[in-house]
């Protein structure tokens, strides 16, 4: 069974990053926009899908997903564009503000 990553835009303007087993992206994000999991995105309907990553084990979806909820919303916005040169920019500029 396959696994997903998956970054939502709320209502509000905000990001969701979440992670499922199972092969329908599109039940999920349904079952995220009838309240069925409560919580963050409840309150913040209509969501919708910005990107999705597949893969074949859970563990490697739950670690991405980690990851992804650790970066910028600027960051998250040039991954939604395809913009890895600005994703490099970014990522190199968190890299030297770590060091400083």
């Amino acid at each position: 069974m396959t696994s997903f990553v998956y970054i939502l835009e709320c209502s509000d303007g905000s990001y969701y990053v979440g992670s499922a087993r199972g092969n329908s992206v599109e039940s999920r994000i349904e079952a995220h926009n009838t309240g069925h999991y409560g919580g963050y995105t409840a309150s913040r309907r209509p969501v919708e899908v910005m990107f999705v990553e597949h893969f074949e084990r859970i563990t490697d979806a739950i670690a991405a997903e980690r990851k992804l909820k650790g970066w910028s919303r600027a960051k998250k916005e040039a991954l939604f564009a395809s913009d890895f040169e600005q994703l490099k920019v970014l990522s190199s500029r968190r890299k030297k503000n770590d060091e400083g």
